[in-house]
């Protein structure tokens, strides 16, 4: 009994030690700006401004093939002397289905133009865009996201809102935080 005691003490003791160091590390991150048209608990309608983005699209199952993307467009936009980043780190499905696409929203201190091209890195303007989020913390596998992702259009149709999109996955910590401290939302575009 007391070996167990000692290892659930260890698991909180290493949990709590990685949360503080990812709040700590994370403290240069800069939030994609949004104004909130209306909030209904974890349910919201935002507009979004126009935003620049770095994406690439990788193949696999998605969570792989997102963290690959991640650590590209990573290195990319910050292998070159810059720190920080912007949140969240989006991704979907790409236009083709063959793959999974991540985007990074690039920090306002990077000139978009200043940045020369790369295979397999693009970069891209979204336009300004009106979106229902769900906003949801724990675990983001596929069945965690397809359930909320299911919630949000139950919430959407009660709402007379209509999809004008494919969803989005939008993911605002790293990895190697704790599943119960992660924030995650499912984004779906909306028509006009």
């Amino acid at each position: 009994m007391q070996f167990n005691v000692k290892m659930i003490g260890g698991g909180i003791a290493a949990g709590l030690a990685a949360g503080v160091g990812y709040l700590m590390l994370s403290r240069d991150e800069q939030a994609v700006s949004f104004r909130t048209v209306t909030r209904e608990g974890a349910f919201s309608v935002r507009d979004y401004p126009r935003l620049w983005v770095a994406e690439t699209v990788m193949q696999g199952m998605r969570e792989s093939a997102v963290a690959r993307g991640l650590g590209r467009l990573a290195e990319y936009l910050f292998g070159r002397g810059g720190s920080g980043r912007t949140v969240p780190v989006l991704a979907d499905g790409d236009e083709d289905g063959r793959g999974w696409r991540t985007r990074l929203v690039m920090p306002a201190r990077i000139d978009p133009e200043s940045l020369a091209p790369e295979e397999g890195v693009s970069l891209r303007a979204l336009p300004p865009r009106r979106i229902a989020a769900v906003r949801f913390n724990g675990a983001s596998d596929d069945r965690a996201l397809g359930a909320q992702e299911a919630e949000l259009r139950r919430w959407m149709k009660e709402q007379g809102l209509r999809a004008a999109g494919p969803v989005e996955h939008a993911f605002y910590n790293s990895p190697l935080t704790p599943a119960p401290l992660r924030r995650n939302e499912v984004l779906i575009p909306l028509a006009a």
